[in-house]
């Protein structure tokens, strides 16, 4: 009996997916690490989240990294200065499917300026608005001083 053939196509088993994203990866660090080094303040730190997001700040910037829904690499830049955020999306693959995209952008400055939206704080099951919130907090503090 002779043995089966060997077939070029890679198996159903995405092991092959996850070593190739591995090396993708790690080989966008092996590129990009000279221009980290020429950075003459490096960040004094980096904050690890679950499923393996980042984030870091260089006083005027702040870098969000995470997962999307859709399993894609996502980057959140805030500008703390002009009060801006950009959102990217990177994608890999083959030399056809990967790349970076520019996903939005806005100004946030009047977004920082609101009390509240879409807050679902609450309190005995009723909603709790900013201004109810802070006497709250500030009868807690006159009860704290005394």
């Amino acid at each position: 009996m002779a043995p089966p053939p060997v077939s070029p196509s890679p198996s159903g088993n995405p092991l092959w997916l996850l070593a190739l994203g591995v090396l993708l990866i790690f080989g966008a660090g092996a590129v990009l690490e000279p221009v980290w080094a020429q950075d003459p303040d490096p960040p004094e730190w980096t904050t690890s989240m679950a499923a393996g997001g980042t984030a870091d700040s260089n006083g005027s910037m702040i870098a969000v990294t995470g997962v999307d829904m859709t399993g894609q690499s996502i980057l959140y830049l805030i500008d703390t200065e002009s009060k801006h955020i950009c959102i990217y999306q990177a994608t890999g693959g083959s030399k056809s499917t990967r790349g970076v995209q520019f996903v939005g952008a806005r100004r946030i400055d009047l977004d920082l300026q609101l009390d509240g939206f879409n807050d679902r704080t609450e309190s005995e099951g009723r909603p709790l608005g900013y201004k109810d919130l802070l006497k709250v907090f500030e009868s807690a503090q006159d009860a704290g001083e005394h």
